[in-house]
């Protein structure tokens, strides 16, 4: 397999942190939606909004420090298209990252609900209740959703496809460890 140049230390832990939660907040957020009402199913709210919080701050984070160092080169059999395709993926997981969790917000407030996070203190409240919306927010985040994770499947396979049919190191570039 080619040696090939990787992310940094920091922005592979943040690639990874950020993919658990983001596959944490989605279970929970299938397993919450089919509760009938209850405390666990309060709490389990509570636990994704937390996470959606969370996941905001890393992604922030991450496209700082994305936009502050140059990403690794792709492998030189990689061709021109596979690189546009590869770096419009990104482009769309880093949109969707930022989308999801904010559409989500603006559902809990528009729902009339303020979004505490751990409990602790209240996020500012941009909107009031408003009925009018909360179901289109509703439906956006929902869409917004299974968007990410069909991109997130492709992203996968990609990478997979790539190191073990093409074994050109790619994957390398964001794997923990050396």
């Amino acid at each position: 397999m080619p040696v090939t140049q990787r992310y940094s230390n920091f922005s592979i832990a943040l690639h990874w942190l950020i993919a658990v939660l983001i596959v944490i907040a989605f279970i929970f957020g299938n397993i919450m939606v089919d509760m009938k009402f209850s405390p666990t199913k309060l709490q389990y709210y509570s636990y994704h909004k937390w996470l959606g919080v969370t996941i905001l701050g890393f992604v922030a984070i991450r496209l700082i420090s994305r936009l502050l160092s140059k990403a690794p080169p792709y492998p030189a059999n990689m061709g021109k298209a596979q690189q546009l395709a590869a770096n419009g993926t990104h482009i769309l997981l880093y949109v969707l990252m930022f989308a999801v969790p904010l559409s989500g917000y603006f559902y809990t407030l528009a729902a009339g609900y303020p979004v505490v996070y751990l409990g602790l203190f209240e996020l500012p409240v941009l909107m009031g209740p408003n009925p009018e919306i909360k179901e289109t927010l509703k439906e956006l985040h929902e869409i917004l959703n299974k968007v990410m994770f069909v991109l997130v499947l492709l992203h996968v396979a990609a990478a997979l496809k790539h190191h073990f049919y093409d074994k050109d190191g790619l994957l390398n570039r964001m794997r923990p460890g050396r």
